[in-house]
C-alpha cells in the first residue's frame, strides 16, 4: 500500500479489570493506582486507572495492523499523557500520516488517543518503519 500524507486510521478498545490484571501479570506493574481502590481514590485521579502501557499498547496494534500496517514497527515515539484512563473507559487511538520518506519505508504519524467522552488522554507523534520480506526468500 502506498501511504499518503493525510491518511488516517483508528481503532478502539474498552479496557477492563481483566486487561489491568493481565498486564500486571505480564509486566509486574502492580502499582496501587491500578489495584487499591482506597489508595487511588485518595489521589488526584479519584479512582483506579489502567496502566499507561495498555493505552500505548493500542497504538502498537494500530501501527502494526492498520497504519502503516503489517510489518510496521516504531522507530521512535514522543507522546504525552494528558488525562488518566479508567477501567471501563473505551479509548480510541487515531493516527494520521504527516510525513512519508521519499526513499525509505519510513512514516511520520500524528497520534491522538481519546476516551468515549471525546477527552484527549494521549497526544504526540511517532516514526515508523515498515518491514517487507525480501523477494528472494
Amino acid at each position: 500500500m502506498s501511504l499518503q500524507v493525510g491518511q488516517t486510521a483508528q481503532r478502539s478498545l474498552t479496557l477492563t479489570t481483566e486487561h489491568v490484571e493481565t498486564f500486571a501479570r505480564l509486566t509486574g506493574d502492580y502499582n496501587p493506582l491500578h489495584f487499591d481502590e482506597a489508595f487511588a481514590k485518595g489521589t488526584r485521579f479519584g479512582g483506579l486507572v489502567v496502566q499507561g502501557g495498555l493505552t500505548t499498547g493500542l497504538l502498537h496494534a494500530l501501527v502494526a495492523m492498520d497504519l502503516p500496517g503489517p510489518g510496521s514497527v516504531f522507530l521512535s515515539q514522543t507522546w504525552k499523557f494528558t488525562a488518566p484512563v479508567y477501567v471501563d473507559d473505551t479509548i480510541t487511538a487515531r493516527a494520521e500520516v504527516v510525513g512519508v520518506h521519499a526513499t525509505k519505508p519510513v512514516t511520520q504519524l500524528k497520534i491522538l488517543v481519546t476516551r468515549q467522552t471525546g477527552e484527549t488522554v494521549l497526544e504526540g507523534e511517532a516514526w515508523c518503519y515498515t518491514m517487507r520480506p525480501s523477494s528472494g526468500a
